[in-house]
């Protein structure tokens, strides 16, 4: 009886399929942290072979890894608070950014008249090359903070607005009919189908945004900083410290990719019908 009971709770043909569900689960776990880290390392040794074996590059405009890694680790205090302050300006313009770009955009994706009226004008905003704004930022809000999130707001608003009314705008037919055949109100269908309908599409305008938020810090700093990154590379540089400058860009680069996968994150959490509803490769 008790081989029987073990039997059927563990039959024979339930150990593979465990074992070949377990081990391509960590198979994809190991894809998932070994192929950006296999990137990272083949491009470390491209730029130590094209600076420091061929020298193919002059040291000024691209230091050797080693000699940046040496200023790295020389300037770290200064260059860990600088990477708080981007950061902070980073997540502050973004998050601005965010709740002005999903506001506007429903106002647009509202009203049709209203969409017509104000589409060239933010079409016409986003197209100004936005460092030829860091001046007069400057002259009218002054030094520090207030110039480089409106900066970050500049760059990275429109792709939030674009894809919300994407999003609004592209309900799926039979979702819309489903709603209208349950008699809901427009403020039911939006909360219950519209809204939900179209967060994967306002996800991707998030996305874009991220990086774009970043690069609006840094030119912020650029124009207006007392602090951050991007001050520090002006101040590096004015002094021909080139390693310590590319120390700074790489820290940027690291925080920029943290943020987005922080942000992918978030939408893993927030919408998991979604990688449940769609096929991937």
């Amino acid at each position: 009886m008790t081989e029987l009971r073990a039997q059927a709770v563990d039959p024979p043909t339930i150990r593979p399929t465990l074992v070949r569900a377990a081990s391509r689960r960590l198979g994809a776990g190991s894809a998932t942290v070994g192929l950006p880290l296999l990137g990272v390392v083949v491009a470390l040794t491209v730029w130590w072979l094209v600076t420091s074996v061929f020298q193919l590059i002059h040291p000024a405009s691209l230091p050797p890894p080693q000699d940046v890694f040496r200023s790295l680790t020389e300037y770290w205090p200064l260059l860990l608070r600088s990477t708080g302050a981007t950061t902070l300006s980073t997540v502050v313009g973004f998050l601005l950014s965010t709740v002005a770009g999903v506001l506007i955009g429903l106002a647009l994706a509202a009203s049709r008249r209203v969409e017509r009226m104000f589409s060239p004008l933010l079409v016409a905003i986003n197209a100004v090359p936005k460092i030829a704004l860091g001046p007069l930022l400057v002259v009218s809000l002054g030094w520090g903070q207030k110039p480089i999130l409106t900066m970050v707001f500049l760059l990275c608003f429109f792709p939030i607005v674009l894809s919300t009314v994407t999003g609004l705008t592209t309900t799926p037919a039979d979702l819309a009919e489903l709603a209208r055949s349950l008699n809901a109100s427009w403020w039911q269908a939006f909360r219950k189908v519209r809204f939900p309908a179209a967060l994967p599409q306002i996800f991707v305008g998030l996305k874009v945004a991220m990086p774009l938020a970043a690069i609006g810090a840094v030119i912020g700093e650029f124009q207006a900083g007392e602090a951050g990154l991007g001050y520090q590379i002006l101040q590096f540089n004015g002094v021909g410290d080139y390693p310590t400058s590319w120390a700074a860009i790489v820290l940027i680069a690291a925080m920029s990719i943290g943020l987005y996968f922080a942000l992918v994150l978030v939408e893993r959490l927030a919408l998991p019908w979604v990688r449940a509803t769609t096929s991937s490769r």
